[in-house]
């Protein structure tokens, strides 16, 4: 993670797109924008997902079982799935970067922190 977190800075720098520092102004403006962005992609994500259903759907209404068409509809999706999951990632590498979090860090004291939360949702059953 350490080493896409570093690739993610210097292609931001290399290309000019990471979040503006000069001014408070311009970095809230940038963080915005930049938020924006990323929920733009997450919505394109949506989209992916809302694709495969279809394809499932018209799959299954043509004969075929629904397991094999989900499994052919997400094959059929996949490439650009991993285009808007990476468009996703880039951008909230952009907000790791700007505010100096760690992510392989960040990332695995949240796992933790989840992991030993009470979830009432979930009932673990002891052996």
């Amino acid at each position: 993670m350490k080493e896409i977190q570093t690739f993610a800075k210097k292609y931001q720098e290399e290309m000019g797109w990471e979040i503006s520092e000069e001014s408070y102004a311009k970095s809230r403006d940038s963080l915005l924008n930049n938020y924006m962005l990323l929920t733009t992609e997450v919505a394109e994500v949506a989209e992916e997902l809302r694709k495969a259903f279809n394809l499932k759907t018209s799959y299954v209404e043509n004969g075929m079982d629904e397991k094999q068409a989900f499994e052919l509809a997400k094959y059929q999706i996949k490439d650009d799935m991993g285009k808007e999951l990476s468009d996703c990632l880039a951008y909230m590498l952009k907000f790791y970067n700007y505010f100096g979090i760690d992510l392989e860090e960040s990332f695995y004291d949240k796992m933790e922190e989840v992991k030993n939360r009470r979830n009432k949702d979930l009932v673990k059953t002891e052996k």
